[in-house]
């Protein structure tokens, strides 16, 4: 009896792999059954697609091609670097002879940082053109801000928010947006440096890339002019402290090179950055791209009605076959 038994465990395993194997068949016979439902389900995907991308506005991106331009100026500096590299960091110079951070790389990190959006969107008063902004009209190159946000007849901030925020957008909010739509990148084989700037206005954004290179060069400028200004008063002081000939020739060549320093940075209006291409005004836009959006959003939705259809089939079927199970 046992033996029968045993003879017949390997069918009932068959049987029962078999029914764990996913009939394609079955598959498609359910696709298709669900097919008004995924047609309803994808049209609706692929209409609020349509929507939304006729609703976004328009952005055009303006980019400046810029060259480093501190290459120039660190010829005498790294001339003495082997020689008074000690004696010149102590006096916290840096005569470029290696260790320390490349000055490009450095102006790009200061451009990325919080301090200098913040500065960047106070000097020129930019938040509502960065916060603010509903759409663009080509017809009078005029831009129109979202009134829930901001009223520009009275130029006041309305929007409702809860505390800690206030009506007026902080600074690390907008830093938030500001590095969305400003973009620095280096190109590793050449060096060069580009600067762009996304908006739904073409001006503004020609115009936020113009006063970007000028302010990088400022900013980076007054930084080494008040560095300058610190070693020579240091290395003045120790000439005073000492009577030694060869020590005093040295800190005089010291202090001649901060002062060609500071010369070089006053005759000198792109300091870091020389501008090759400078930014113009797009007339083409670069975003949105409404028809991949409408694209991927009927796809999503044909994906999503597929997966609908088939779950509610299983699980309907697992019911079914719970069901006719005998109960003991």
């Amino acid at each position: 009896m046992s033996n029968e038994i045993n003879k017949y465990q390997p069918d009932a395993k068959f049987q029962q792999s078999a029914q764990d194997e996913i009939d394609l068949r079955e598959l498609f016979q359910v696709i298709w059954q669900g097919k008004w439902l995924i047609i309803a389900i994808t049209t609706v995907f692929a209409i609020g697609s349509v929507i939304f991308a006729l609703s976004q506005p328009n952005t055009y991106k303006s980019e400046a091609l810029l060259a480093p331009a501190s290459e120039e100026q660190s010829g005498g500096l790294s001339a003495l670097a082997g020689q008074f590299g000690g004696l010149a960091s102590m006096a916290g110079i840096n005569l470029g002879g290696g260790g320390g951070v490349d000055k490009t790389q450095m102006a790009i990190e200061v451009m990325k940082s919080r301090q200098f959006a913040s500065k960047f969107t106070q000097s020129h008063n930019i938040l509502p053109d960065l916060m603010a902004v509903d759409k663009w009209n080509m017809a009078d190159n005029k831009i129109t801000y979202d009134e829930e946000l901001y009223n520009s007849e009275t130029k006041t901030w309305v929007r409702k928010v809860k505390p800690p925020f206030k009506p007026e957008p902080s600074m690390q909010e907008a830093y938030k947006v500001f590095r969305k739509v400003v973009a620095v990148s280096s190109a590793k084989d050449t060096g060069m440096v580009t600067v762009s700037v996304e908006h739904s206005s073409p001006a503004i954004a020609q115009q936020w890339v113009t006063w970007l290179i000028e302010d990088i060069n400022k900013v980076m400028k007054e930084r080494d002019v008040a560095e300058a200004n610190r070693s020579s008063e240091f290395l003045t002081k120790q000439i005073a402290l000492t009577n030694i000939a060869d020590i005093r020739s040295i800190l005089y060549k010291l202090i001649e090179e901060q002062a060609k320093t500071i010369m070089f940075a006053e005759v000198r209006d792109e300091y870091v950055f020389k501008t090759i291409d400078p930014a113009l005004i797009p007339e083409e836009k670069a975003g949105p791209k409404r028809a991949l959006i409408c694209v991927l959003g009927t796809m999503l939705g044909s994906m999503l009605a597929v997966m609908i259809v088939l779950i509610r089939h299983f699980v309907s079927k697992d019911d079914s076959l719970q069901n006719l199970e005998p109960r003991t």
